[in-house]
């Protein structure tokens, strides 16, 4: 009795020891990178040796650090190795202490072909809390205090995967090919996580949005629709009430580690030839606040846990692009070593970067291909174009009458792009989920309103809509997230009017919905737009025209802010009209002879493909 004793108590510690954390999980053969160091968590595991017998796989190293319960471990995984499950052992005097059955997979086919989005996708925003709450039964999980609370301030919704997954028609059929989702990881915090960027695991969705199959499915489903799944990842900061803060492995895991910073966010000390090592430093280490530790990717064991959860989400969720959260307030060489990793890894991948700066050089650093003059080089294949959505704010609003005012600003950032190395692929928006809603930033202007989709469905790069846009959701002024993340009219069985199935809808929102439907799904067939080549003409008096084209199209769009129709002097244009003879209207489907000249309706952005 006593032997069985014995053997049940040791299998039972051993059961226990494997219910600790391994990370990652499982890997995959074939990757291009051999190497792979897994973070092993569990108590007093420090002084214990590992050790495998698998064929093609090696262990390379075995690193100790500070807080006896972590081990890292560095294994090889040669071109040679079989898909399949191991035993690593863990032992101590000889005896093993700890399992843990590691396995790898098989690679989808192609996956490291996989192409990622592109200036001919469309993406679609949306933040998960609030956009539609399909399974009410993971509201609220057992052992997770920030609970729902739909009438509170900065509180959780009820939003999750299964409403995302059940409107992936909806997002199609207006026009989307690509769907970039706030974070889904698990934000285990007290309260106010909703929004997703307080991470307290980084390998597990929040129960309250779904699990990891859940979003799996999604992708599987988005990629039928043709719509491609893009990851928010968030290597800056975790969350304070992340499994690790209780025990940090180094001293130097974290930035300020013992000294809490806040960063002073001088975003220009990364570029700046002038900048103190101060200012360099309290910018990309501070902390935002402090509820988000900032991660120290100068640690080689912090920076090998964050590319590689990368990797393990696009090889899991078979994903096709990346949003990269806060993109300088990284180390900026750890930033150059990840996106060089995941590029290398995957060549036609695409990932963007934020960087919110006013300023084209801020953001062109970022850009792969540039040569930065301090040597700096980037693998990041695009950014967000924060100058022109500024620009964009701007120039709707401004008097076009004041000098340098007005449509002036568009043409003005535009003339910048000499600053990019490629300014064709950056993400061109109006607002997004940080950002005071497009609608309320143009005091509700409806002309405005479709002026303004008409610009970023037809400028060079590739559209970023926020979700509710098609249905004119505002917000205040004055900056408020919550409110700027208001739920998706429909989304909850006691909503009085629903976007999704027009039911209460205004005749306002319902020909706003249906006018960027109508651009969103001609531009899929309209590749001089997606593609090709731009050419403007100086805006001047609440004037704007610009050209896309390549060799078999040509699309001229003309924005005019005045109260008054204008007719256009088409001589002006000549040298892209040239023996042109007709011109369709893309909204309306009219056909106008080039011969009787062309006059542009008050307050109207007009599409034309010439003839």
């Amino acid at each position: 009795m006593k032997k069985l004793f014995l053997i049940f108590a040791t299998y039972f510690y051993i059961y226990i020891a494997m219910a600790q954390r391994v990370e990652p999980a499982f890997w995959w053969v074939n990757m291009k990178e051999p190497s792979l160091q897994l973070l092993v968590h569990q108590e007093n595991i420090g002084t214990a040796q590992p050790s495998f017998d698998y064929a093609g796989v090696k262990l390379a190293k075995v690193t100790r650090v500070k807080s006896p319960n972590y081990l890292f471990i560095d294994l090889i995984i040669s071109p040679q190795a079989k898909a399949g499950k191991f035993p690593i052992k863990f032992s101590k005097n000889g005896k093993t202490v700890f399992s843990y059955d590691y396995e790898l997979k098989n690679r989808e086919p192609n996956s490291a072909l996989r192409q990622g989005f592109t200036s001919a996708d469309a993406m679609y925003l949306i933040a998960p809390d609030r956009f539609a709450n399909a399974n009410p039964a993971n509201d609220n999980v057992s052992g997770m205090p920030d609970l729902v609370e739909r009438n509170g301030k900065d509180k959780r919704h009820g939003g999750d995967i299964q409403g995302i997954t059940e409107h992936l028609d909806y997002i199609r059929d207006l026009g989307f090919s690509s769907l970039w989702i706030c974070p889904l990881q698990k934000n285990n915090q007290k309260m106010g996580s909703y929004h997703g960027y307080a991470m307290t695991d980084l390998y597990k969705i929040d129960p309250r949005f779904g699990s990891n199959e859940d979003y799996r499915n999604l992708s599987k489903e988005a990629q039928k629709r043709g719509i491609k799944l893009v990851l928010d990842w968030v290597p800056n900061h975790c969350g304070s009430e992340h499994w690790w803060m209780s025990d940090l492995p180094t001293d130097d895991w974290l930035n300020f580690q013992q000294n809490i910073q806040i960063t002073h966010h001088a975003r220009e000390s990364v570029q700046d030839p002038h900048a103190s090592e101060y200012d360099k430093e309290l910018h990309a280490s501070g902390w935002f606040v402090t509820s988000m530790p900032d991660l120290n990717q100068r640690n080689p064991l912090m920076a090998n846990y964050l590319i590689q959860n990368s990797i393990w989400w696009i090889e899991y969720a078979d994903l096709h692009g990346i949003r990269v959260d806060t993109y300088p307030y990284s180390d900026k060489d750890f930033m150059a070593r990840w996106s060089q990793r995941v590029m290398s890894e995957y060549p036609n991948f695409n990932m963007v970067g934020e960087e919110w700066s006013a300023n084209p050089a801020i953001v062109a650093f970022w850009q792969r291909g540039k040569k930065n003059a301090n040597g700096y080089v980037s693998s990041m294949p695009t950014m967000f174009d924060f100058p022109l959505q500024m620009a964009l704010i701007d120039a709707l609003n401004d008097d076009d009458k004041i000098y340098n005012t007005g449509l002036t600003k568009l043409y003005q950032t535009l003339s910048q792009d000499f600053l990019y190395p490629n300014a064709a692929q950056l993400v061109v928006m109006a607002d997004n989920h940080d950002i005071t809603r497009f609608y309320s930033q143009i005091h509700e202007n409806f002309d405005l309103w479709k002026m303004g989709l008409t610009f970023i469905f037809t400028t060079r790069g590739l559209p970023q809509i926020y979700y509710g846009t098609e249905v004119l959701m505002t917000s205040p002024m004055a900056k408020n997230d919550d409110l700027i993340r208001k739920e998706m009219p429909g989304g909850w069985p006691d909503h009085p009017t629903n976007a999704f199935t027009e039911k209460g809808l205004t005749p306002q929102q319902v020909e706003a919905k249906r006018f960027l439907t109508k651009l969103l799904q001609w531009r899929k067939a309209t590749p001089a737009v997606q593609t090709g080549q731009l050419k403007h003409f100086a805006a001047r008096d609440g004037l704007y025209v610009y050209f896309r084209y390549n060799d078999k199209q040509k699309v001229m769009v003309v924005m005019n802010k005045n109260k008054e129709p204008l007719k256009l002097d088409l001589n002006k244009y000549a040298e892209m009209l040239k023996n042109a003879k007709s011109a369709k209207n893309v909204v309306t489907g009219e056909t106008t002879s080039l011969a009787d000249g062309l006059t542009v309706a008050a307050t109207t952005a007009m599409i034309l493909e010439i003839k």
